[in-house]
């Protein structure tokens, strides 16, 4: 079965994306044409990067960086909810993206993002990033208003209406992940 990754990209004290993985997470739950898992970027505590090779060679040094490669390498695609801080994506998502390049390598990646404006920008970010790691972004993003979908800007309550994006996204991803799994088989068996 496909398995999803949905990544937690904030490890913030009272940090908002802990309510939208969840809801995603539920959501998803409830689809038999994959399997899903939350993944907190708080329980790998990856430092600045501090690998001495390029990823892109894979010859990692350190244990938690093989932790993490190992992790995502398990996964067919992802679901990023990722929170937007000055026109871009967290800090501390983007030094776990960067930490691997294979491992991202033939997947695909859906967003769910929240902010004053959505999130957008920071999707945008993390759609070139998303280019750069050979990974196939899907079109549908889910963008959460911290004026509209959060009570008080702290307690998430999303309506109704986001349902349809969020299966939307969900299914391309499921759809571009299947459909990508004969080039991960290609370059596994070339890396072996």
């Amino acid at each position: 079965m496909t398995r999803i990754g949905i990544i937690l990209g904030s490890t913030r004290p009272n940090r908002n994306g802990e309510q939208v993985a969840h809801w995603v997470l539920e959501v998803a739950s409830r689809r038999h044409d994959a399997s899903f898992e939350l993944l907190d970027l708080r329980d790998y505590p990856l430092p600045h990067l501090d690998e001495p090779l390029p990823p892109s060679l894979g010859q990692y040094q350190n244990e938690h960086t093989r932790q993490w490669a190992a992790k995502i390498a398990s996964f067919d695609g992802f679901v990023i909810v990722t929170p937007e801080y000055n026109h871009g994506t967290s800090g501390v998502l983007k030094n776990a993206i960067d930490y691997l390049y294979a491992e991202w390598n033939n997947k695909a990646v859906g967003f769910v993002s929240y902010g004053g404006t959505g999130g957008a920008r920071a999707v945008e970010h993390l759609r070139l990033v998303a280019g750069e790691l050979q990974m196939a972004d899907v079109r549908q993003q889910v963008a959460l208003s911290l004026m509209t979908e959060f009570e008080n800007f702290s307690v998430f309550k999303p309506g109704d209406y986001n349902l349809p994006a969020l299966n939307t996204m969900l299914d391309q991803v499921v759809a571009w992940s299947t459909a990508l799994a004969p080039l991960r088989d290609t370059a596994g068996a070339a890396a072996a």
